[in-house]
């Protein structure tokens, strides 16, 4: 991508956008978790092998009350974010959740995601809290998150990544 950012767009996701989503999901997991996830896991990671998930994601999300937006650029996706009912055990019961929001590594800096992350939010009314998910060694999404009002409650958890376990943290935005 180049270093200039043409007219952004910004639209709920189709199924239709399973192959940019991937690429994007799969591009941003590599930069982005290098030195954090193992690196034969980051390597076995193909877009052509996130498409069919994302397919099937998009084709049942609004059904299941997640709602997946894209942010465009011409026909190129920049990132992608997931929004929907919070997952966890001690949820509210209208509490939402960020599943995912992923960024092409070249768009990082540059606007996006913010721009992203403020349209995601602007589906929520207050005072609807919001939590995402971050990996603990994830400093630039963390500062991310903070920049944008999002704090560590203290719950933390370990997910299996690639065969280790990860350290992530929850917080939330209210």
């Amino acid at each position: 991508m180049s270093e200039t950012l043409g007219e952004v767009t910004i639209r709920p996701a189709e199924v239709a956008d399973a192959p940019e989503i991937s690429r994007v999901h799969t591009a941003s997991w590599q930069e982005a978790y290098a030195g954090i996830v193992p690196a034969e896991y980051l390597d076995s990671l193909d877009p052509k092998n996130r498409e069919p998930m994302w397919t099937e994601h998009l084709r049942n999300g609004p059904r299941d009350g997640v709602l997946t937006w894209i942010a465009l650029s011409g026909d190129h996706a920049l990132g992608f974010a997931s929004l929907g009912p919070c997952r966890d055990e001690d949820a509210a019961r209208n509490e939402q959740e960020i599943y995912s929001m992923y960024l092409d590594p070249g768009m990082w800096g540059k606007g996006v995601a913010r721009d992203l992350l403020r349209t995601v939010l602007g589906e929520v009314k207050p005072p609807v809290p919001v939590s995402l998910w971050v990996l603990a060694d994830s400093e630039r999404g963390r500062h991310f998150y903070r920049r944008h009002g999002f704090f560590p409650d203290g719950t933390e958890r370990l997910r299996d990544v690639g065969g280790q376990d990860l350290l992530e943290l929850r917080y939330r935005r209210r």
